[in-house]
């Protein structure tokens, strides 16, 4: 998360929209739905799947006001503005360059903003929401369309290997070819070794271990077969992760590991893949790496890189190794600590391989 500074403009979240897509209002070709400043002082955001998107935030000049604006990709049909109330001066909807929409709060001079605490929660598949204000006064809402509204049938057409319900199945994950896909995930460290110590005490052997069993739960309802070279606490060195994994004949390895930075510095996040060699080896880690940022919005892409890891050097079948963030970074730690993410990331990781299987297979 890049830092304010006063009369300076700077981009302060980039993020991506990983759902369900939405119905768009029949006056917009935009990725944006419909949009909600409530009157709690919360903007609220429908879009489309898989939705770029940007937010800005400028302070105030002698003609402008306080302004926070969001682009969204696809142009607006009918730009507009909308008169404000408390510490609102005025919405405008408009098409800042070809074939994108802008959406753009501006506030009233006296208001005292804190944009340095603003962060776009995930509300579910399809919306977003970010705090601007607590009303000091009464605030009437102001929006167009419903932020609320929920798709219908998004379970249909889907398959599962089990009856059972599940809480992802409207996630609606690639498929691939029942039972043909062998897949190995390794949580790294484990045991007396934790991996990385972040921020509260948070270790990296408990994170990537619950998201491994995640994505192998999601695998498995896609009809592939899965193994983890560990299933708990146990004290499991690189040597055997490798034997395991070239003994199964597996289609592809992937290890799930967190990082640290060194001296532990807060400032420092972002989310990267390794792969060895070969073009498998480097399509495996693109696939994760870009779904894996789509979850973690704000975080950096720190990129595909060819390692030399151990596990994925020694490994006969395409392995990539997947940093899921750093456990000492403010914006990655506060959310590896939360099940929840945990879970985007499963999904995400679960995504990116079964993107690969369907692509190679």
């Amino acid at each position: 998360m890049k830092e304010f500074l006063d009369n300076k403009l700077f981009r302060y979240l980039s993020f991506f929209l990983f759902l369900n897509s939405a119905v768009l209002p029949v006056y917009s070709s935009s990725a944006l739905a419909a949009w909600a400043i409530k009157t709690n002082g919360d903007l609220e955001l429908r879009t489309k799947s898989n939705t770029n998107l940007e937010a800005y935030f400028q302070k105030g000049n002698q003609i402008y006001g306080d302004r926070f604006w969001v682009d969204f990709p696809g142009e607006l049909k009918n730009p507009r503005k909308i008169k404000g109330n408390g510490p609102i001066k005025e919405i405008r909807l408009g098409k800042p360059n070809k074939g994108k929409t802008r959406l753009v709060v501006e506030f009233k001079e006296e208001t005292y903003l804190r944009p340095l605490t603003w962060r776009m929660v995930g509300v579910d598949e399809n919306r977003w929401k970010i705090k601007l204000f607590n009303p000091k006064n009464k605030f009437k809402k102001i929006g167009e369309g419903l932020v609320d509204k929920r798709r219908q049938n998004v379970r249909a057409n889907q398959k599962s290997i089990n009856k059972k319900k599940s809480n992802y199945d409207y996630l609606k994950l690639p498929e691939v070819k029942q039972n043909k896909f062998l897949v190995v995930i390794d949580p790294g460290h484990g045991g007396p070794d934790p991996g990385a110590i972040g921020i509260g005490g948070i270790r990296e052997t408990d994170v990537v271990l619950e998201v491994s069993k995640i994505v192998k739960d999601l695998l498995s309802e896609k009809g592939v077969k899965v193994v983890l070279t560990r299933k708990n606490e146990v004290d499991l060195d690189l040597p055997p992760r490798v034997s395991f994994a070239n003994n199964t004949d597996a289609d592809i390895f992937v290890s799930i590991h967190a990082n640290a930075s060194r001296g532990k510095r807060r400032d420092i996040n972002g989310l990267e893949t390794f792969y060895y060699r070969g073009w498998r080896g480097r399509l495996l880690a693109k696939r994760i790496q870009q779904q894996i940022l789509r979850v973690s919005p704000g975080s950096p892409d720190r990129g595909v890189k060819q390692g030399r890891f151990y596990v994925i050097k020694n490994t006969k079948m395409p392995a990539v190794l997947v940093e899921v963030g750093f456990l000492t970074g403010r914006l990655d730690a506060r959310r590896l600590e939360k099940t929840t993410h945990r879970k985007r990331l499963a999904y995400a990781i679960a995504k990116g391989i079964l993107e690969y299987l369907d692509k190679v297979g």
